[in-house]
């Protein structure tokens, strides 16, 4: 059984799909995938993704906002405290940095990460990290506000083998999505073939980032299995090796896994 540990549900067009999202599901559970986590972006939307998922007892939602989120107030700490004792809520995220258009909410996006973890520490939830662009930015404030005390994934992986590394010692997961089979990514390769198997998750970060063959269609969480089959042959290892153990992973950082109806 697959795990899409980071996916975007409510930004799907589950319209085309037949079915809907109940389809999209369907097409997830033939490719083996019977797990996924919908990771919130913004808290405005947050009410919407809990009542569209709500039907589905394999999907597990996250509560956060994305730092590329300029709309809107402030998170607080209690707010995002108060949501995560959601039952279904088993992470703080995404948040983080984004510097990728240059630095001019560098500050605000400092200030509403700090937010987050500290609100992860006060619910005891693990962390849903996005890091582009914000290398040292990103590592130091994990460290000075103690993220290590509840830890965390850094999905959607685009760096090198020393970022991961630091990342481990803070003890900190490793996801990869679709980019890891894209041609020009051989750095991301490198990582994840060296990358310890307890610290491995695979995802599609879905309706973005198709992996080949798929790439530059809308994704969806079935394809997540095009991801671990890549990720499985740069470790020379077997896909069904890979499903086990990354599924272990995500129940590891995130808690149990529960399996479609």
């Amino acid at each position: 059984m697959l795990v899409d540990s980071h996916c975007h549900l409510d930004r799907l067009d589950a319209a085309r799909f037949p079915g809907g999202l109940a389809g999209v599901l369907d097409l997830a559970a033939t490719n083996g995938v019977e797990h996924l986590l919908s990771v919130a972006t913004d808290l405005a939307s947050w009410p919407a993704l809990a009542r569209l998922t709500e039907p589905y007892p394999q999907v597990a939602l996250s509560v956060g906002v994305h730092p590329s989120e300029q709309s809107g107030r402030a998170p607080t700490v209690a707010e995002l405290v108060a949501l995560a004792r959601e039952p279904r809520v088993v992470a703080i995220g995404e948040t983080g940095l984004d510097y990728y258009y240059g630095h001019d909410a560098a500050e605000r996006q400092q200030t509403w990460f700090r937010i987050h973890i500290a609100a992860a520490r006060q619910s005891g939830k693990p962390l849903i990290v996005h890091t582009r662009d914000a290398r040292v930015d990103t590592l130091r404030i994990l460290a000075e506000e103690g993220a290590a005390e509840v830890g965390g994934v850094l999905h959607c992986f685009t760096e090198d083998w020393a970022m991961a590394e630091q990342a481990l010692e803070l003890g900190f997961y490793i996801s990869f999505s679709g980019i890891v089979t894209f041609k020009n990514t051989k750095q991301i390769q490198d990582v994840a073939r060296r990358l310890p198997a307890d610290r491995l998750l695979v995802e599609t970060d879905s309706p973005y980032l198709a992996p080949v063959p798929y790439r530059g269609k809308p994704n969806q969480p079935a394809w997540v299995r095009h991801v671990a089959e890549f990720v499985a042959q740069l470790r020379g290892e077997s896909l069904e090796h890979i499903a086990a153990i990354t599924r272990a992973n995500y129940g590891r950082l995130f808690g149990v896994v529960e399996a479609a109806a």
